[in-house]
């Protein structure tokens, strides 16, 4: 699991907060552990409601799934 947060983000204290905000939402999240997943964070990480950002990743997780299905 790699989490990426760029300057974009903003300042290195931001950006570290929007990487554990990512980390703890994948932490609630039903990930595979023989797939690598790397989340890249935007501004929006940090003002969003952390559920969600759980919904997000859950949804992201669902497209991963029906793609590797039809591969």
């Amino acid at each position: 699991m790699g989490f990426v947060a760029g300057k974009q983000v903003g300042s290195a204290v931001l950006r570290n907060r929007a990487k554990r905000r990512l980390r703890e939402a994948a932490a609630r999240c039903a990930l595979r552990s023989d797939t690598v997943y790397v989340l890249i964070a935007d501004q929006d990480v940090l003002t969003a409601d952390f559920a969600s950002l759980i919904r997000a990743i859950d949804r992201c997780i669902g497209k991963l799934s029906v793609a590797e299905e039809r591969a």
